[in-house]
């Protein structure tokens, strides 16, 4: 069976054995038929949606854009120019020094951005490197063109089995990243900060994949689609190294207005890099959907006019600083290590101290996938009643078990007030299985 083989056992994301559910599919449905069973709400924190509506300005924005005639017709396949000035606008800001329109391409979402990225630059026969645990659409995206993934650890820290740690902590596989290139690499892809871990890489970690990157010619993607949620001093961006400029001119930068504005179902994303490379993400684009919804490019285009008005990015860093606050102290109290976030919305928890029962019984849609974390997250939804998702679906087949990432699960923290603190409510009552 050739590597290539959408049903290789090296493709996690089409790993999946006949009649096998995907991972989203089968914990939403353990939640619903959890929830319909005992007639008691499940609270969800698994998928990275948010509970709560975006700002008024941006709602506003779109019912506005709603009334134009122009706004409710195809948009230019390289984005609505009201938009692709405000996101020229924001990363002029963000990266501290000027960029131009012409470094812009507005896409159908950052997933499709990053597709995009990856149909314009590679072909059969290309590699690409991506850093485990990954976020799983990567997978499939780049496999799709032809081209093979390579893997590089982010290393578990096994300090982690029983003390709190930092992204700091889950360390890169360096050893590993530079044997993982060769004359078939094109693209190495970052995710920063980091699903599922929370990881910000440091400046120093970008300087050396940098320098990897250009020794070896190749392009680097940096996905920073969580990049107005960073709780650390500062957020380095690899586009914006001051010890490596020369860096900008082979990085193409994922960005994602449903996550800026809390409107993952706008479907607004946008790439940026140097104007030689756009153009072929701007082609790739074209064919993939041609254009983006107008009528919420031009909301969004607003959106970032009204939030530099009301500083509404860190007023958010702000609001989500008190939740990861809030959230943590559970886990503090019970003893349960986690990752501290430095940068996203998730929160991942190691629970290996949790206590269930031998001869708990499991569907065998979850005893099938072989993994301590679906057990885990099942057991936390039947008897708890929050929903986690097990964070092995982002290793390969072959790293799963026995992974450190078996014992944990992840957790989204986007979601109102009221919702975490009744998830609190119901994880206290984990203290009875310790």
């Amino acid at each position: 069976m050739s590597s290539s083989d959408p049903t290789s056992l090296h493709n996690p994301y089409f790993y999946q054995k006949p009649g096998q559910k995907d991972i989203w599919s089968l914990i939403n449905e353990t939640a619903a038929e959890a929830q319909a069973q005992s007639g008691k709400p499940i609270v969800n924190l698994g998928q990275g949606f948010f509970s709560y509506n975006p700002p008024k300005f941006a709602t506003e924005a779109v019912n506005e854009a709603l009334t134009k005639p122009q706004f409710n017709q195809y948009a230019h396949a390289r984005g609505n120019p009201n938009l692709i000035k405000e996101v020229a606008a924001h990363y002029s800001k963000s990266f501290g020094r000027p960029v131009d329109t012409s470094e812009i391409q507005i896409t159908t979402g950052a997933n499709e951005g990053m597709f995009s990225v990856f149909f314009g630059f590679l072909t059969p026969g290309d590699e690409a490197i991506v850093f485990e645990p990954f976020f799983d659409q990567y997978i499939p995206n780049i496999e799709m063109t032809g081209a093979k993934v390579r893997y590089v650890e982010l290393n578990y820290p096994e300090k982690f089995n029983d003390k709190t740690v930092t992204g700091d902590d889950w360390e890169v596989d360096w050893e590993g990243l530079e044997a993982a290139i060769n004359e078939k690499t094109k693209i190495i892809v970052i995710n920063t900060p980091h699903n599922p871990i929370g990881k910000i890489f440091t400046e120093e970690e970008l300087l050396k994949i940098g320098q990897l990157a250009i020794k070896h010619n190749l392009i680097l993607v940096s996905d920073e689609v969580y990049e107005n949620l960073y709780f650390t001093p500062s957020f380095p961006r690899p586009a914006a190294l001051a010890k490596l400029p020369q860096l900008a001119d082979r990085t193409l930068t994922i960005g994602s207005a449903g996550k800026s504005f809390a409107a993952t179902g706008w479907r607004v994303g946008f790439v940026h890099g140097p104007a030689n490379l756009i153009k072929f993400v701007t082609a790739a684009h074209t064919r993939i959907c041609f254009s983006t919804p107008a009528p919420l490019q031009q909301a969004v285009a607003q959106g970032f006019i009204e939030a530099a008005k009301v500083d509404y990015f860190e007023k958010t860093r702000q609001e989500y600083i008190k939740k990861y606050e809030v959230f943590t102290k559970v886990f503090d109290d019970l003893g349960f290590p986690y990752t501290v976030a430095q940068g996203g919305y998730f929160l991942l928890v190691n629970l290996s101290k949790l206590k269930i029962p031998d001869d708990y019984e499991y569907p065998p849609a979850i005893a099938d996938r072989g993994t301590l974390d679906f057990k885990l997250a099942y057991w936390l939804i039947k008897e708890i009643g929050v929903v986690g998702i097990p964070p092995t679906e982002f290793l390969i087949p072959d790293n799963r078990k026995g992974n450190g990432l078996e014992k944990c699960l992840r957790f989204a923290v986007c979601k109102d007030d009221h919702i975490l603190e009744d998830a609190i409510e119901r994880l206290r009552k984990l203290k009875d299985y310790i």
